[in-house]
C-alpha cells in the first residue's frame, strides 16, 4: 500500500528551501521525520517507553549519527563501519540535548530516545543546523508531554549581511558562526565563535536567527495538525503534599538563609547544608519516612534554592559573601612543567586548570575524518575533568561529551588568535584539577598564558567568564564568575571568552523564558567587565608571547620547493630522507601541493645546527648553477678520464671536470694536474651539445698559453662512415 506523505516547505527567501515530510519511513516509531536541503537528508525518529524509570531524572538519549554512505564512501578501520561517534556528531548531540531537555515535565522520567540520521550528505548544506528542527518535528507527531515546538540555526555575518544555515565555504567568509536554539517566544540555548565582535552586534545575530526559528516552529505545527496531532500520554506522577512542603520550608528556609548569607567555602556550606537536611529527617518518624521519605529531599531542595535565591536578589549577597560583580581571587603562574613547550596554571577561587602546550609539524595535526566533512585542524584543544577535582571517586569511562563540548568551547574561544601563518600544529591540553564553576572558562584563561609561554605568537591574550543570573520576574540579578551551585540553581548559564577588542566565543543555556534583550545585553556588558578584569591577572603574569620557543622546544623552519626537486630529497625507497632526519635528528615533513607545483618542507628540530644542516641538503638540490658564471669546487674523486668535482657552494651537486678541460697542454695523468681535495673555480657552460652532459672547464678561466694551437676536433661523423664501411667487407672465414 502507498504511504500517505504529509509535507511542509520552508523557504529560506533567497532560493532554498527546508522540507519536512513524515508518513514514509519508520512509521513504528512514536514520532519520524525526514527533513531535507538541497541532496543533505536527516532521518529523526522519536521513541519513549510508557512506563516510567524507576529514577529521578529524564533518562533522555539524543543521539546523532552520520552514515558514511550518505557521501558515497566507506568507513575507516579494519572492520569497515561506523562504530564510535566522533566529536562533530557529540557536539551536535549537545546542542539538541540542551534545547529539547527542559521541555521535557520534571516528574516525566520515561526511558526517552531522539536519534537522527544524516541518510543523506550535501557538500553545501550543513547538518548539524537541521538536527534541532528535526528533533522537534518528531516529537510534534509524538504523544510526548513536551511543552512547546523549538528549532535550531547557524547565524552567520558575511560583509555586513546575516545569513541563515550558510554553507561550509560560506562560513570561511564569516566574522560570526553562531547556533542559536530557541522555542517561538524565547531564546534556549546560543553557541559559537566570533571574530572579537561587540555585545550589541551578538544580540543582533540572536535577533535575526530566532526571527527565522519562530518560521521553522509555525511550519512544525502545520505538519502536526495535517497529520493529526494525538493526545498527549498519560503517565504516572509522584503525589505532591502541600502541607509537607509547607512544613518542610518553614523548617529549612532561614537556616538556608543564614548559611547561604554567612560566605563560607564550598566544603563547609556543604556540610552545614546537610546538617540541616539531617535534622529535618530526624524529626519525622519512621512511619512518616516510609510514607512520604521520597519528597522530603525534594521539598528541601526547593526550600534551600528558593532561600538563597532571595538572598542574591534582596541583598546581594552571594553563597561565599561576594557582590554580584565580583570575581574571585585569581593567581597565576607560567612555565611551571619543566620538560613541557608551555605550561601555565590557572586558579581563580575553588577553581584550577593546568594547561600545556605541545608543538608539532603538519603530520601531528588533529584529522576529521566525518561524512559531512574531511579535514584537519592545525590548532586543537583537549580538556579533561577528572573525578578528584570535584572530591569525588567515581568510574573512569574514557571521554565524556561534556569534555568534548567544554574542549571545543575553549578551542574555539582561542584558535582565532594563533595566526594563520603560525607554523606549528598547536595541541593544547587542559587538565582540571579542582572545579567549582566554569573549568572550561579557567580553560581558554590557562591555555592563553601556555601559548604565550610557548612562545606561539597569538594575536592578543584571551580571557573567559562564566556568567549567571537570577530572576523573579520582577526582579533580577546577574552573577558574575559563578560557582557550581549557582549554575544549578540560576536562571541563566552563559559562558563568554574575548580578548580586550571583543567577543570570541559563547555558550548560553537560558532556562527562563521571555528573557528581554536589554537583560541579555546587559548580562553581556558586565561579562565584558569581568572578562577584562580577569585579562589583566593574565597579562600581570606574561604580558606578550615569549620572544622565541624554549630551548628543548622544537623549532620550526620552512622550505618552498619545485615538486621536480622532491623526489631527490626522499630518494629512492625514503633513503635519502630518512639518512638526513638520523644524522640531523629532525622531522622532516614534505606536503605537496598540486595546483602551485611547489612543495612546503616542514623541518623541525631543537638543534639548530641540525635544521641548518637540512636547510643546507635542500638548498644544495635546488643549486642550478648559469651558463658562463664562474665557481669554486672541490675534487672528490679521481677517474682516468678527468675528475669528479662538487660545488663549494651546494655540496652533494657533482660534475665531471674532463681531462681535456683541465690545462690548455695536453694532459696524460688528471694527478699530474690536480688531486683530491684541490679547491679551484671551474666556468659552467651549461649542457654540451655533443655529449648532452654538463660541462664545466677549468682551463676556461686560465690564460692560453703563447703560440698555442688547438688541436682540430674530431670528425665523429667520418669514423662511424670508416667503421660502417668496415662492417661492409667480407669477412675471411678461413
Amino acid at each position: 500500500m502507498i504511504p500517505k506523505v504529509f509535507k511542509e516547505v520552508i523557504d529560506l527567501g533567497d532560493g532554498r528551501e527546508i522540507s519536512i515530510e513524515t508518513g514514509k519511513l519508520a512509521k513504528q516509531a512514536h514520532g519520524s521525520v525526514v527533513v531535507q536541503m538541497g541532496k543533505a537528508m536527516l532521518l529523526c525518529t522519536v521513541v519513549s517507553n510508557y512506563k516510567q524509570s524507576d529514577v529521578d531524572f529524564l533518562p533522555l538519549t539524543v543521539d546523532y549519527r552520520e552514515k558514511f554512505a550518505a557521501a558515497g564512501r566507506y568507513p575507516g578501520g579494519f572492520f569497515k563501519r561506523e562504530a564510535r561517534p566522533s566529536d562533530g556528531e557529540v557536539l551536535t548531540m549537545r546542542l539538541v540535548d540542551r534545547v529539547l531537555r527542559p521541555l521535557f515535565p520534571k516528574d516525566y522520567h520515561a526511558e526517552t530516545q531522539v536519534m537522527i540520521q544524516l541518510m543523506s550528505n550535501d557538500e553545501d548544506v550543513m547538518p548539524d543546523a537541521l538536527a534541532g528542527l528535526a528533533a522537534s518535528s518528531a516529537i510534534q507527531l509524538s504523544d510526548f508531554p513536551f511543552e512547546c515546538a523549538i528549532s535550531e540555526a547557524r547565524v552567520a555575518r558575511i560583509d555586513g549581511e546575516f545569513v541563515i544555515n550558510p554553507s561550509r565555504s560560506q562560513l570561511k567568509d564569516s566574522d560570526i558562526d553562531m547556533m542559536i536554539g530557541a522555542s517561538a517566544d524565547s531564546v534556549m540555548m546560543v553557541e559559537g565563535e566570533m571574530d572579537e565582535i561587540s555585545e550589541e552586534e551578538m544580540a543582533d545575530a540572536i535577533k535575526f536567527a530566532h526571527e527565522a526559528i519562530k518560521v521553522q516552529i509555525t511550519a512544525q505545527m502545520r505538519l502536526a495538525e495535517a497529520f493529526g496531532k494525538k493526545e498527549v500520554r498519560e503517565y504516572e506522577t509522584a503525589e505532591g503534599n502541600e502541607d509537607l512542603q509547607k512544613r518542610i520550608h518553614e523548617m529549612a528556609y532561614d537556616k538556608c538563609y543564614a548559611i547561604a548569607k554567612k560566605g563560607t567555602s564550598k566544603a563547609e556550606r556543604g556540610n552545614a547544608f546537610a546538617d540541616v537536611k539531617e535534622e529535618i529527617k530526624a524529626s519525622f518518624t519512621e512511619e512518616e519516612m516510609e510514607e512520604f521519605g521520597h519528597l522530603v529531599g525534594e521539598y528541601y531542595r526547593k526550600a534551600e534554592k528558593e532561600a538563597i535565591r532571595e538572598l542574591t536578589l534582596t541583598e546581594g549577597i552571594r553563597l561565599d559573601g561576594r557582590k554580584t560583580d565580583e570575581i574571585r581571587p585569581i593567581w597565576c603562574e607560567v612555565d611551571y612543567l619543566p620538560s613541557t613547550h608551555g605550561s601555565s596554571i590557572f586558579s581563580r577561587g575553588e577553581t584550577q586548570a593546568l594547561a600545556t602546550v605541545t608543538l608539532g609539524t603538519s603530520r601531528d595535526s588533529n584529522k576529521i575524518d566525518m561524512p559531512s566533512y574531511e579535514g584537519e585542524e592545525s590548532f586543537y584543544l583537549h580538556y579533561n575533568f577528572p573525578p578528584f577535582c570535584t572530591g569525588e571517586a567515581r568510574p573512569l569511562r574514557g571521554t565524556s561529551r561534556r569534555e568534548v563540548g567544554h574542549g571545543n568551547l575553549a578551542q574555539r574561544g582561542l584558535k582565532g588568535m594563533v595566526p594563520d601563518d603560525c607554523p606549528y600544529t598547536v595541541r593544547v591540553v587542559s587538565e582540571v584539577l579542582e572545579s567549582n564553576g566554569s573549568s572550561s572558562m579557567a580553560t581558554v584563561c590557562a591555555g592563553s598564558m601556555a601559548l604565550m609561554d610557548a612562545g606561539v605568537k597569538i594575536t592578543r591574550p584571551v580571557s573567559g567568564i562564566a556568567m549567571g543570573l537570577i530572576s523573579d520576574g520582577d526582579r533580577y540579578a546577574v552573577l558574575s564568575d559563578i560557582l557550581g551551585d549557582e549554575d544549578h540553581l540560576g536562571d541563566m548559564d552563559f559562558k563568554v571568552t574575548g580578548t580586550s577588542e571583543g567577543i570570541t566565543a559563547c555558550q548560553m543555556d537560558i532556562k527562563i523564558k521571555g528573557l528581554s534583550y536589554e537583560i541579555l545585553v546587559n548580562a553581556l556588558q558586565q561579562a565584558r567587565a569581568g572578562r577584562l578584569h580577569i585579562l589583566e591577572k593574565i597579562t600581570d603574569t606574561i604580558a606578550a608571547p615569549a620572544a622565541d620557543v624554549k630551548p628543548h622546544s622544537p623549532k620550526m623552519v620552512t622550505r618552498v620547493i619545485p615538486n621536480e626537486f622532491i623526489g631527490a630529497l626522499i630518494g629512492p625507497g625514503g633513503k635519502v630522507i630518512q639518512e638526513l632526519q638520523k644524522e640531523t635528528d629532525t622531522t622532516i615533513v614534505i606536503n605537496e601541493d598540486p595546483e602551485t607545483e611547489e612543495g612546503i618542507v616542514e623541518i623541525l628540530g631543537t638543534d639548530q645546527n641540525g635544521i641548518d644542516q637540512v636547510i643546507a641538503k635542500i638548498d644544495s638540490l635546488m643549486f642550478k648553477p648559469k651558463v658562463g658564471n664562474s665557481y669554486q669546487v672541490k675534487v672528490i674523486k679521481m677517474l682516468d678520464f678527468g675528475a669528479v668535482v662538487e660545488y663549494m657552494e651546494a655540496p652533494g651537486n657533482e660534475v665531471l671536470l674532463h681531462v681535456s678541460e683541465l690545462a690548455w697542454q695536453r694532459t696524460e695523468n688528471v694527478s699530474d694536474v690536480v688531486n683530491m681535495g684541490d679547491v679551484f673555480e671551474v666556468k659552467y657552460f651549461g649542457l654540451d651539445p655533443r655529449t648532452r652532459k654538463e660541462k664545466v672547464s677549468r682551463k676556461a678561466l686560465l690564460e692560453k698559453p703563447e703560440g698555442y694551437v688547438a688541436r682540430p676536433p674530431r670528425d665523429d661523423n667520418k669514423g662511424r662512415d670508416n667503421k660502417r664501411r668496415d662492417d661492409r667487407k667480407p669477412k675471411n672465414r678461413s
